[in-house]
């Protein structure tokens, strides 16, 4: 199509187009085009993250390994550095504190250690998780993949570095007197709902951290003061037992003493039912439910920001 100007020139002009008025976002809708980096949908994504579980192995085990690698001891200090933080614990708690407060000695010993590996745990989850996604800004821009693989597989390399640690624990009771039985296979649900809780704890932390970096800083008061606060190294109802009774129930039922207790009860012959607080298998799994779906949720909410800024 051409029109004549003034001066007798003759000028082209583009013929109207289909496209002409239509906004961008119609534009894109018309042509199926989709933003770069884009969030998909709750169980789009939960169905792409199982299609990495391979990755999410492989990263773990790879990260396992590297962690001691200058050592000369290698990966007996993912068991030796548990061990030696319950051995200064039971010297300054045990011996100099008192705080076994009447715990024979054959239980005390087999009730820190226990705590002080299962604590390590959630310990070392969260603080993995904190660096997740700021720790690894390379591969999350580099990359397409679900960002949740990251936390998800620190905390699937503790729960392998915990599971080196229970060989020791296991020698450590079965030295004290408690010998296996089948209240040992117990341990296996306690510390898989434990697991489930910590990638919860750990995805809300890997969110919360890619934002803030300075949190990674902040992080070790707060689990230290968690850990004081959750019976490592001393039975709270006895250590509590002359303060009210929703203080020491406060401090029960916080979601570490909690499994700390159930993997005790398993594991050491004189650590009763008597020391656990009521309904505890059904709390243990309210808050690997309730940490768990709720963390991942709040993780995916932002996963398109991630990596960007």
């Amino acid at each position: 199509m051409s029109d004549t100007t003034h001066d007798g020139a003759v000028a082209l002009s583009t013929p109207p187009s289909a496209d002409d008025g239509l906004s961008s976002a119609e534009m894109a809708a018309k042509y199926g085009l989709t933003v770069s980096g884009a969030r998909p949908g709750l169980f789009e994504y939960i169905r792409q993250l199982w299609g990495r579980r391979h990755f999410i192995m492989a990263f773990s085990r790879a990260k396992l390994t590297a962690q001691y690698s200058q050592a000369k001891l290698g990966q007996l200090w993912q068991v030796a550095t548990p061990l030696l933080n319950a051995l200064v614990y039971y010297l300054i708690f045990g011996l100099i504190l008192g705080t076994r407060k009447g715990m024979p000695q054959e239980v005390f010993i087999p009730f820190l250690v226990t705590g002080v590996f299962v604590f390590t745990f959630t310990q070392s989850s969260v603080m993995a998780g904190v660096r997740a996604i700021s720790g690894n800004l390379g591969l999350v821009r580099a990359l397409h993949f679900p960002r949740a693989s990251l936390p998800v597989s620190f905390s699937l390399q503790q729960l392998q570095q915990l599971l080196f640690s229970m060989i020791v624990l296991a020698a450590v009771a079965v030295a004290f007197g408690s010998y296996p039985s089948l209240s040992w296979l117990l341990i296996i649900p306690a510390l898989a709902m434990q697991f489930v809780f910590n990638t919860g704890l750990a995805l809300i932390m890997a969110r919360l951290g890619s934002k803030t970096p300075d949190l990674a800083q902040l992080m070790p008061f707060v689990m230290r003061t968690w850990m004081y606060a959750s019976g490592v190294m001393f039975s709270i109802p006895v250590m509590l037992k002359d303060k009210p009774d929703w203080i020491a129930n406060v401090l029960q039922y916080n979601p570490a003493a909690i499994y700390m207790d159930l993997v005790r009860f398993a594991l050491i012959d004189g650590y009763g039912a008597g020391n656990l607080p009521a309904h505890v298998w059904i709390v243990a799994l309210a808050w690997a439910v309730l940490v768990g779906i709720l963390g991942f949720v709040y993780f995916w909410k932002a996963e398109e920001r991630y990596g960007r800024g």
